[in-house]
């Protein structure tokens, strides 16, 4: 495959789920590699993952949140491939708190994980994307970005990059960035599984229309596709990746719980 030949990549959140799916679908693809997160031990072991297969890789432990990590890290790869082409924003964290219970810490934790972050990271990456000659961002946001969810940070958070993509994609455009969102559904191995009760993952699987959820392999080919030449016409895009979640809203679920509820009933 060589879809991203010549190409370097910039993927936060690399040391698990969607980050080192994306990893490993861009290394395939052919791009030399810049991974990043908070836990170095994580993200290095993707980084020796795909060189093992091949590709060329350098990893930083990184907190989005720190200004002088997004300068250190744009130093890095700029001395070691010389260019970059794409961004991946994937790196968030989510709270748990209603606005009733939320503590200010928290609220102010998750906004600069999951949109300062993202601020930062375009704000040091494009100058060295537009000396490259151009690219493409891609902002990992979520479908609680594009309607409602318990989780009042995380929903302002997603909202807010949504918004920033926005901006960005009018503001990058003379430097040749494509700037676009994806929204994530119900997605396996996410930190929303993994730390919920073991009724999360069933319950948003009856929520979604396809009765599945997705993988982050799924939202890997997504950023491949927004990151490759073949969307050279689109950007400041928003596109879903929920099986049908945000287009069915709460009709979906409240269908099947009215058939449900018909179907054992006793008939007259």
């Amino acid at each position: 495959m060589t879809r991203m030949n010549g190409k370097v990549a910039f993927i936060t959140g690399a040391g698990g789920g969607q980050g080192a799916a994306e990893a490993e679908l861009f290394a395939r693809e052919g791009a030399s590699l810049v991974l990043s997160d908070v836990d170095a031990s994580r993200v290095a072991a993707i980084a020796a993952k795909v060189e093992k297969a091949g590709a060329r890789a350098i990893w930083c432990k990184q907190d989005v949140t720190i200004e002088a990590d997004w300068v250190s890290a744009v130093e890095k790869a700029q001395q070691t491939f010389g260019a970059l082409h794409v961004l991946v924003n994937n790196a968030g964290t989510i709270s748990r708190q209603g606005i009733a219970n939320t503590e200010l810490a928290n609220w102010n934790r998750t906004l600069d994980v999951n949109l300062t972050g993202a601020m930062l990271g375009m704000k040091h990456c494009a100058p060295a994307m537009r000396d490259a000659g151009g690219g493409a961002i891609i902002n990992v946001s979520s479908t609680a970005g594009l309607g409602a969810h318990y989780d009042a940070a995380y929903t302002a958070s997603k909202w807010g990059l949504r918004g920033l993509t926005k901006s960005a994609s009018v503001e990058f455009v003379e430097w040749n960035i494509r700037v676009n969102s994806i929204h994530p559904g119900q997605i396996v191995d996410t930190s929303f599984y993994r730390e919920g009760s073991p009724g999360h993952a069933e319950s948003g699987r009856l929520s979604v229309p396809m009765q599945r959820q997705g993988t982050p392999l799924e939202c890997a080919q997504l950023v491949l596709f927004l990151a490759s030449d073949e969307a050279s016409y689109i950007t400041g895009a928003e596109i879903a990746i929920d099986g049908g979640y945000s287009a069915a809203g709460g009709l979906w679920l409240r269908n099947r719980l009215r058939d449900t509820l018909a179907a054992s009933s006793p008939h007259p």
